[in-house]
């Protein structure tokens, strides 16, 4: 879900507490998650940017293997040579429930009425020249866009999105859109939102246009980046 603290929706320094899943800013004494450390007992929490775990409240880092795969799950990362192969392999992953299933061939979950804007996200996710070029991350990284721009925020939650659904770590069949859809109630300016439905032939055509121009592309059918 969307990278803010439960309490005070906050952004800024999120950790994630590992026992029950919410999210609390901070972690020095008097912190919302120091706090749900002392009160609740919980004490293992996961900094979403920074990918490093703590105990709470002894403030230490907690440094383990066996926690790799819940950072890669939040950032799964792609070579090259994996990408080219992708087309080419049939082995079914397995999630934590026991249930198999094929990575890019994976649910989207339905968090109010959008699921039109979930069957366009879907559909673009196995275009593979699109889907190749948003799994490696490098491909846009360094391209630069005018201060306060937010329109290139599609661009990275539709790359993190990608690379979730490609995944053959999931810890489940699905996968949450949240954070991606979120970037598109802001950059379309409440045009398509996940409260009502929408149209999604319209949204197809303002989510490549959008795409387009934010890595480069313009009007005049200037090719951008892909």
């Amino acid at each position: 879900f969307e990278k803010l603290c439960s309490i005070s929706l906050s952004h800024i320094n999120v950790y994630a507490c590992l026992v029950c899943g919410k999210y609390f800013q901070g972690r020095g004494l008097k912190s919302h998650a120091y706090i749900h450390s002392v009160q609740l007992s919980h004490h293992v929490f996961l900094n979403l940017h920074t990918l490093k775990f703590y105990c709470l409240p002894d403030n230490y880092e907690i440094i383990d293997s066996s926690l790799e795969d819940i950072t890669y799950v939040l950032k799964p990362t792609f070579t090259a040579q994996h990408i080219a192969h992708l087309d080419k392999q049939a082995k079914l992953s397995r999630a934590y429930d026991g249930t198999t299933y094929l990575p890019g061939i994976v649910g989207l979950n339905n968090i109010k009425a959008n699921d039109y804007a979930n069957a366009v996200l879907q559909a673009l996710s196995n275009v593979p020249p699109l889907r190749n070029y948003f799994l490696e991350e490098e491909n846009y990284r360094r391209i630069q866009r005018p201060p306060g721009d937010i329109m290139f925020l599609l661009v990275q939650r539709f790359g993190e999105l990608m690379r979730k659904l490609w995944n053959p770590r999931n810890f489940k069949a699905h996968v949450s859109p949240h954070e991606m859809l979120q970037a598109v109630v802001l950059c379309s300016k409440k045009n398509f939102q996940i409260t009502k439905q929408g149209d999604g032939v319209e949204f197809l055509s303002w989510f490549l246009n959008a795409l387009h121009a934010a890595l480069g592309g313009t009007k005049r059918k200037k090719k951008s980046e892909w």
